[in-house]
């Protein structure tokens, strides 16, 4: 089996003639937020139009993120707990059951869904978006506007401020910001902290670096920089009769996995459960089981360093002692940009599929954990149209929205609290790798990963109504559900999809009100919010 035609981030539409359509609220992203956002404001008795870049709804929900990052079920509400009490599972559902159930709720909802419709630019008058034209030739005129992308697309084009990247410790005072931070991680997926040689011939800086270490020195603790944490497709696995082997991707290299060989043979003593594991001398390498395969091992599906110019086009390496000023505005335009993204989501696809293939055939890998790997492959009812791979490319972060509520480490742990509430986040803080790098070690110089962490929080906290709007003389008619005002540590906790519904849901209702009541966003008045979001059964 080869690589899927149809296996595309981003597909240039044909410009058609001019068109105007118009409707009250606009929802840019066919993410989980984008779905409840379009549904709620649709209940609330607005003519909604959805817009998706591709070809589905649902977002990693639907694109292979089915072992559901749930943090504390009693805090999901509203639509959210609608959808899963409706497909009867909070986690570890299909794919395509999750995107029938979204796409049969917005036809309840006579939402109408417009697919790959891909943002070409905006009309902004008096701090307001006026319009968005897609690349289709269709300009969507309305009144309030939802930016549900995972990468804050339609926030850039209206010109809010933004970051890219990890906060130096100090801007916000957070012990798990910057770069090789302490508190957690240490000793996770650190190669089981051996003496790795990172040379091509080991112990020898002069014949270069393995593949997928990063050649520029890493920061010092507690210093910035514009990296963010790595993605990986969601594979949906089993092992049961009919399972498809893993493909041989075009321009499959084994070369490029020269250092997981190395680590694979590093001690007779290594083992590798397949699995999530923190045990001394044990490590994943990648996630197997029946269902959503996730990312568990020193060196496995994430891409470390694969990501840093996909959120808005850019890159600029070194690190930060002091917080750069916000960015406004796209640094390239739009099409230029989704190629770029289209380019990235296919290195994506080459380097884990090359992973799974490495690790099934590669006479390099140990021959019992070749057999292990070969007992599972990708499940044949899902993902039928992209060669049974997820469509969806696990965005973890991208731009994230700078309002004057920014949420922080110590939301998360609860001793900041937010006071108008649209919604609880649970989860852990959790961030994973943004770079391998070359570090001296008891006199060895060798590869760590650095970046990741996972950090629990103490109980449910209320996510900042002002964290989903912009700065108030930015943009009065602008909700930002997903790409939200968060700091990197924050929206580690906050980027969950089942808090994206809530969020979304929030947006919706909040657009809503603006709407009657003939004012900004930023002035929407939160108690007549607060009583419509309990009403609704959202939880506060």
């Amino acid at each position: 089996m080869t690589q899927a035609v149809d296996l595309h981030y981003y597909r240039q539409a044909e410009p058609g003639k001019p068109k105007l359509i118009e409707c009250d609220v606009l929802v840019y992203g066919g993410t989980p937020a984008g779905v409840t956002a379009a549904i709620q404001a649709a209940r609330g008795g607005k003519k909604v139009a959805l817009l998706s870049f591709n070809r589905h709804v649902g977002g990693l929900t639907s694109g292979g993120l089915t072992a559901t990052d749930v943090g504390n079920r009693a805090a999901i509400g509203g639509l959210a707990i609608e959808f899963y009490t409706r497909i009867e599972k909070i986690s570890n559902f299909r794919p395509s059951e999750a995107e029938a159930l979204y796409l049969k709720m917005l036809a309840e909802a006579e939402v109408p869904v417009h697919f790959e419709r891909c943002l070409e630019s905006v009309v902004v008058k008096d701090g307001r978006l006026v319009s968005a034209t897609m690349e289709t030739g269709e300009t969507f005129k309305a009144a309030m506007f939802v930016d549900a992308t995972y990468e804050g697309d339609l926030l850039a084009a209206a010109s809010v401020s933004y970051h890219v990247g990890r906060e130096p410790a100090a801007a916000y005072g957070e012990s798990l910001s910057g770069q090789w931070q302490e508190i957690s991680w240490k000793n996770v997926y650190q190669f089981c902290r051996l003496p790795l040689s990172p040379f091509v011939e080991a112990g020898d800086p002069e014949s270069g670096l393995l593949p997928e270490i990063l050649s520029e020195p890493p920061g010092k603790p507690g210093e910035g920089d514009f990296k963010v944490q790595a993605y990986n497709f969601r594979m949906h696995l089993t092992n049961k009769v009919g399972k498809l082997p893993f493909p041989k991707p075009d321009g499959y290299e084994p070369g490029r996995y020269a250092l997981l060989a190395r680590f694979l043979n590093a001690d007779p003593g290594l083992t590798f459960p397949l699995n999530y594991t923190t045990k001394p001398m044990t490590d994943g390498p990648v996630q197997m089981r029946n269902g959503d395969s996730n990312n568990a091992g020193s060196f496995s599906s994430d891409y470390v360093g694969g990501n840093y110019r996909w959120p808005d086009g850019t890159y600029q390496p070194g690190s930060f002692a002091q917080l750069p000023a916000p960015r406004r505005g796209p640094p390239i335009p739009f099409h230029e940009l989704y190629e770029l993204r289209e380019s990235i989501f296919q290195d994506h696809v080459t380097y884990q599929q090359g992973l799974m293939y490495f690790l099934a055939n590669d006479p390099q890998v140990p021959k019992a954990l070749r057999e292990r790997v070969n007992s599972f492959g990708l499940d044949p009812r899902e993902f039928k149209k992209t060669g049974y791979w997820p469509h969806q490319l696990y965005v973890r972060e991208g731009r994230r929205m700078v309002s004057d509520y920014v949420l922080t480490q110590a939301n998360c742990e609860s001793t900041r609290v937010a006071e108008d509430s649209v919604g609880l986040a649970a989860y852990p803080m959790d961030s994973h790798f943004c770079q391998r790098v070359v570090v001296e070690e008891k006199g060895h110089r060798t590869v760590r990963n650095e970046g990741g962490f996972g950090h629990g929080c103490p109980k449910p906290y209320p996510v900042s109504y002002r964290s989903i709007v912009p700065k108030k003389g930015e943009c009065a008619n602008l909700l930002v559900p997903v790409c939200l005002s968060a700091s990197h540590v924050a929206y580690g906790s906050i980027r969950m999809e089942p808090v994206f519904m809530i969020l979304g849901q929030s947006a919706g209702m909040a657009a809503c009100i603006a709407i009657d009541d003939n004012v900004s966003v930023q002035d929407v008045e939160y108690g007549k919010l607060k009583k419509q979001l309990i009403a609704a059964e959202q939880r506060l």
